[in-house]
């Protein structure tokens, strides 16, 4: 009886262990499976690789979206980070900061004005540029990050600061975007410091329909102000 009883007992211990040994096992197996660059894995963000060694999974490739600018209109500004994409070369293609002088530089070429063209614009002379080097060449400019040109609201609204001008914005839009007013705003005296002219903007007559010419398009560098 004693030794039936012994052995009811280490029955269960015996189990255990054995189980307890093919989890600990599997575990080691999960980890050995496991990616060692989890940024790596589809679906995870990818910080975009800028400059001469941009390579890997966070360089640029001819898929990356760029910014929503036209690429006819656009003019390119210090600061801002462009994509450029040269078909079949993926050492080449790559994202590049416009530098302050207005400048990129690029493997084989070296520098070439970026500053003051269009991103197709400049995707020709490029082209010109590196048919030097590589027969047909194919070169795409798109606008990846647009820090060239700015805007600021400042005063007596939620989210005041500096706003990037990707796209046509008019005041209406601006405010919004500053996530309106705050208690006490004086929205029928709102004031758009240009250079050094001062252009008058009504809230409450615009946002009725009325007077829309005072619905102007922002420029680089407008200060819109909301006084209290």
């Amino acid at each position: 009886m004693h030794y039936v009883s012994r052995c009811l007992l280490a029955g269960p211990v015996i189990i255990l262990c054995g189980v307890s040994l093919v989890f600990g096992q599997s575990s080691a197996g999960d980890t050995r499976r496991e990616p060692a660059n989890s940024a790596a894995t589809p679906g995870s963000a990818v910080p975009l690789s800028v400059g001469a060694n941009a390579t890997g999974p966070g360089a640029l490739s001819p898929e990356s979206p760029g910014a929503p600018v036209d690429t006819k209109t656009y003019i390119i500004g210090a600061e801002d980070v462009l994509g450029v994409s040269v078909w079949r070369e993926p050492e080449l293609t790559r994202a590049v900061v416009v530098r302050p002088d207005g400048k990129i530089s690029m493997p084989m070429i070296g520098e070439i004005q970026a500053a003051g063209a269009t991103p197709e614009d400049l995707g020709k002379r490029l082209t010109q540029a590196f048919t030097k080097f590589i027969n047909n060449p194919e070169v795409l400019v798109s606008v990846q990050q647009v820090n060239s040109k700015k805007y600021y609201i400042d005063g007596a609204v939620n989210r005041p600061g500096e706003y990037h001008l990707i796209t046509p914005t008019t005041v209406l839009e601006a405010l919004s975007q500053a996530g309106g007013f705050r208690e006490f705003a004086n929205t029928k005296k709102i004031r758009i410091l240009r250079g050094t002219t001062t252009l008058k903007f009504n809230y409450k007559q615009v946002s009725h329909g009325k007077h829309m010419d005072q619905n102007i398009y922002l420029q680089d560098g407008d200060h819109v102000f909301v006084d209290e």
